[in-house]
């Protein structure tokens, strides 16, 4: 009897001698140096995970994906996936040939044979399979600021899976799983896909999941790529692991699920369907608000808290792999036991009590208890590991403003303020300290104040990464620029951007360097506030006016911010 949840997938890969031979000739091809989001898409290219794709989607594949779900020959498949490219090496690369993929060491990992170039139309692209062109969507921010300007089409022809040196024992492909399952003798799997560390709402809710659809249990948590600002999945998986013996070993596995996500919602879950019907499972828990990324830039949800299961309904037939719809589970204090929201009718006799990612993050942030009835003691422990109290947490101060403005000068007073408190080293980033070690090679042309105000980030996130303080006072005149350090920061601590409002005219008042006389007289081109703009930030954490204001007065408002942020407490 043909199991298909059981039976063999098909891989891109070649046999192992194939592969050593490629590995040769390969070394006469022009390469691609993966980015960290198109190794994930390549491993599960190749490994089966994305079956029946053959290779990165071709134009009129892409189309039909972006249009209505389905690639050229009418399968569903919800998500374009693409090999985005600089437009200047699509230039040199010709229908019909081969290019090596190689991660970002360089190592071949397949080679591909172009047969597709095209500009897409990344606001439609947005506007179809996010639902919104709103870069506040991570995987809009994405398109549209670090993607590729081309996208190339074509098979791919594996040659080696990405190395992996973490957690390589909870690493499976779909055909390891599969095998995994028909030796077990599992007939019915239902899969659990998180990006977040499990609590005993979690637990509960598997446990039911596994209880009603009489099947066994796969935690499959993502490890490729998720939102900014999620925990990072070596503090994850160290959870999962601390958690696995209060599930039944016998019934219960977890495998680890390279991935990049897109936070698409209503699409990703359908996604998910069929990526996980490709590892053997046979159902699906989809949660409320499935893959969601929080808010848009109106401050509302992205997708309603049911999209994602409606649309997976719809679908559900054609993916193969049947869903169990994820309820709301709260902890009723009385019967000390978790159970779905919508199903307790003595809700006025009981007490209900939960606490949101959100309440977690600030008793993490702040050092409060977290109850036992919310998460493990295992648990909490590697997330305090990870996450202490802010007051003992790196973060960055990052002033901006035109020149003159007294960024140098209010960032100098509040070093020295930050030093006479001590317990955190402190570095301060000045915009000439920085020009002078980082980027003297640089001059001052857009693109070159980028890279300088990138390279200010890069550090600063390193500081901020290793528990220490930075202090940047760059000019930094570009929204977009400021926001990539503001996310490069964020992974590891918290990033105060302060707006040192003073007017051009007070500036070019001050002017101590004679510059802006310079620039009026256009011995200076592209100067910040005269010939280049400056954005104003629109929602900084502090805006200060510097106008007949002590520069200590300044200084201090920035300490009252970090303050009230938790960021520094009194002795």
């Amino acid at each position: 009897m043909n199991i298909p949840n059981l039976a063999p997938i098909p891989e891109l890969y070649v046999s192992y001698e194939s592969a050593q031979k490629m590995k040769l000739e390969a070394a006469d091809l022009i390469s691609w140096d993966l980015s960290p989001r198109q190794v994930c898409d390549l491993e599960l290219l190749m490994n089966g995970g994305f079956f029946p794709l053959k290779g990165f989607q071709s134009e009129a594949d892409y189309n039909g994906v972006v249009e209505d779900m389905r690639t050229a020959d009418g399968q569903l498949w919800p998500i374009p996936i693409t090999l985005d490219v600089s437009e200047e090496f699509a230039d040199g690369v010709e229908l019909g040939q081969d290019i090596a993929l190689r991660d970002q060491e360089g190592v071949i990992l397949a080679t591909m044979t172009v047969t597709d170039r095209w500009t897409p139309d990344k606001a439609r692209e947005a506007e179809k399979v996010f639902g919104a062109d709103d870069q506040a969507h991570p995987a809009v921010y994405y398109l549209h600021n670090q993607a590729g300007n081309v996208y190339l089409g074509g098979p791919v022809t594996g040659i080696q899976q990405p190395v992996h040196y973490d957690f390589r024992a909870r690493r499976d492909t779909p055909n390891e799983l599969r095998a995994y399952f028909r030796k077990l003798g599992w007939r019915k799997v239902v899969a659990f896909q998180t990006r977040n560390p499990l609590h005993r709402a979690h637990q509960e809710l598997t446990f039911r999941a596994a209880r009603e659809a009489q099947a066994n249990l796969l935690i499959h948590p993502i490890v490729g790529m998720t939102k900014p600002g999620d925990v990072d999945h070596f503090t994850r998986v160290r959870c999962y692991e601390a958690v696995l013996d209060k599930y039944p070993q016998a019934t219960t596995t977890m495998s680890l699920l390279n991935l990049a996500m897109r936070m698409a919602g209503p699409r990703e879950a359908v996604w998910h369907g069929l990526i996980r019907k490709n590892h053997g499972c046979t159902h699906l828990i989809v949660g409320r608000d499935h893959a969601g990324p929080g808010k848009n830039s109106a401050g509302e949800d992205f997708y309603g808290p049911y999209d994602a299961q409606d649309l997976f309904r719809t679908h559900q037939d054609e993916i193969g792999i049947e869903m169990v719809d994820f309820k709301h589970m709260v902890y009723v204090q009385e019967r000390a036991q978790y159970e779905p929201n919508d199903e307790i009718e003595d809700r006025e006799n009981v007490t209900i009590l939960n606490i949101s990612g959100t309440e977690l993050r600030r008793r993490l942030r702040e050092g409060l208890e977290i109850p036992e009835w919310f998460s493990f003691p295992e648990v909490v422990k590697e997330l305090r590991r990870t996450s202490p109290p802010r007051s003992q947490q790196g973060f960055t101060v990052f002033f901006t403003g035109l020149s003159g403005s007294g960024k140098s000068t209010i960032a100098n007073a509040l070093m020295v303020k930050l030093m006479e408190m001590g317990g955190r080293p402190v570095t301060l980033l000045d915009g000439d300290v920085v020009r002078k070690h980082l980027s003297s090679e640089l001059g001052f042309s857009k693109e070159h104040r980028d890279i300088n105000i990138k390279r200010i980030g890069y550090v600063a996130s390193e500081i901020t990464k290793n528990g220490g303080i930075a202090i940047c006072a760059p000019i930094a005149p570009y929204t977009a620029t400021r926001r990539a350090v503001r996310e490069m920061i964020e992974q590891y601590g918290a990033f105060i951007e302060v707006h040192v409002a003073t007017s051009v005219e007070e500036c070019e008042r001050r002017d101590r360097k004679g510059l802006y006389k310079l620039a009026r007289a256009g011995k200076i081109k592209e100067f910040t506030g005269i010939s280049d703009p400056y954005e104003e930030p629109q929602n900084p954490e502090l805006r200060v006016e510097t106008e007949n204001v002590e520069v200590d007065n300044c200084a201090h408002q920035v300490i009252l911010t970090l303050e009230s942020m938790g960021l520094i407490t009194g002795n």
